[in-house]
């Protein structure tokens, strides 16, 4: 008796080691999932013209293999969450390093070819990338207390933020040395490869397993939230519909000034005391993206998710309220900082809401529950983006005027912001530790 106690209480703490393990293989899976920061740099390439030795597309021909990435990448988050609940994060990752390979493959051989890099890009890499991202959180979260959630959730997406750091600079060096056409093939063996192998680190705690919490252990009381509902329960809760339109609003604004980062930098009223200052902006802002989803994510364990998400909708209504006021006249380095605001808070986002679905319809379906949760995500930016692409207007100097669509997403922000105030836990009850 006394040795299977003794296994017993050994057993969590040797599979707490795993669980770290399974944690940063899932953050290196986002890390090369990040492919999708890589668009804009071929973008460029793709829209030169051909004698200048690109491909000659027309700007809207290079948009729509990343808005076809961007769709796909949400929507196959709902049976790639299915799948992993089901069968196993591992089988589910691998699909997804096989789909972005052979993703990259395809646009290496397509030549100057809109519809097979559409098809390679847009359709199975963006595939690819969700059966992938939907695979990476599920089972780290699984291995630790509720209470590091957040914190957990925040390092593995951590990684996708974080790829936007390094995957452009390494594009654009792999460009200028070995062509798009062999830079779509480097990309593919390695990304193929890397998630693949990464892959097979992902496993989900055995049978009965309870991860240790100190503060149980100490004899505190532990607050539960939720209870364990599939999807088509959680679909009947109007907590999934306060969370998905507060998703819907922050990710959209977050993604609308992301997509239009480059172009506000040139805004009349910059003085430019930095060059590059657009490139800047989007490096730093990946800095930004990165460590938000991180701090975000402990943050949320430490005050609650909702009082996380008001206080990241708040700062982030600030920060374009500044853009707005600086659009007449400012220091570039501002741009730069502000901009890494923008990522932190957009970034913040990408930590609170999967730690926010887990708590509120339980563990055991959070794949395809969250599947649905971040249909947001996507819906959110093509709406936003769609929209500011009609209110921003063109200045007679040929740049353009953006305070139209910073005063709407301030005001998509503060709608964000009263919908914490009636967002509750379908379920709420404190249990002594036992």
């Amino acid at each position: 008796m006394r040795t299977s106690e003794k296994a017993a209480t050994l057993a969590p703490q040797v599979s707490s080691a795993r669980g770290w393990l399974v944690t940063f293989s899932g953050t290196g899976i986002n890390l090369m999932l990040g492919v999708l920061y890589t668009w804009s740099v071929f973008k460029t390439e793709l829209l030169k013209d051909t004698a200048q030795g690109g491909w000659g597309w027309s700007a809207a021909q290079g948009g729509i293999p990343y808005a076809a990435a961007c769709l796909l990448f949400a929507l196959a988050m709902i049976p790639a969450g299915r799948l992993q609940d089901r069968f196993s994060p591992r089988l589910v990752a691998t699909i997804g390093g096989v789909l972005v390979g052979a993703g990259m493959l395809l646009c290496w051989l397509a030549g100057n070819s809109f519809t097979a890099i559409t098809i390679g890009f847009g359709i199975l890499v963006g595939t690819g990338i969700g059966f992938g991202y939907a695979s990476a959180t599920p089972p780290a979260i699984k291995w630790f207390p509720p209470r590091r959630t957040g914190l957990i959730a925040g390092l593995v997406v951590g990684g996708f933020g974080l790829a936007a750091v390094y995957m452009s600079p390494l594009a654009n060096a792999l460009l200028k040395t070995v062509g798009l056409q062999k830079t779509f093939l480097i990309l593919g063996i390695a990304f193929f490869a890397i998630v693949i192998l990464l892959a097979q680190l992902l496993k989900i705690p055995p049978a009965g397993y309870k991860p240790v919490d100190a503060r149980a252990v100490a004899g505190k009381k532990v607050v539960v939230h939720g209870q364990e509902m599939t999807w088509i329960q959680m679909l009947k809760t109007p907590q999934f519909y306060l969370l998905w339109l507060m998703y819907f609003c922050a990710a959209g604004v977050g993604l609308m000034m992301i997509g239009q980062i480059a172009n506000i930098a040139k805004s009349p009223g910059v003085r430019l005391g930095l060059p590059l200052l657009g490139i800047l902006c989007v490096s730093f802002m990946g800095v930004g993206n990165g460590a938000g989803r991180i701090v975000a994510g402990f943050m949320s364990d430490r005050i609650g998710r909702t009082w996380t998400m008001f206080s990241v909708f708040l700062f982030q209504a600030l920060m374009l309220g500044v853009l707005l006021m600086m659009a007449s006249n400012a220091v570039a380095v501002l741009y730069v900082i502000v901009f890494i605001l923008v990522g932190f808070n957009y970034g913040a986002c990408l930590s609170v809401f999967p730690s926010a679905t887990k708590d509120y319809f339980g563990l055991k379906n959070f794949g395809i529950n969250y599947g649905f949760v971040f249909t947001s995500w996507g819906i959110g930016a093509f709406i936003l983006t769609l929209i500011a692409g009609k209110i921003i207007t063109p200045l007679p100097d040929g740049t353009l005027d953006y305070s139209k669509a910073f005063i709407v997403g301030i005001a998509v922000l503060v709608v964000a912001m009263i919908l914490t105030f009636v967002t509750k836990p379908p379920k709420h009850h404190t249990q002594p530790a036992q």
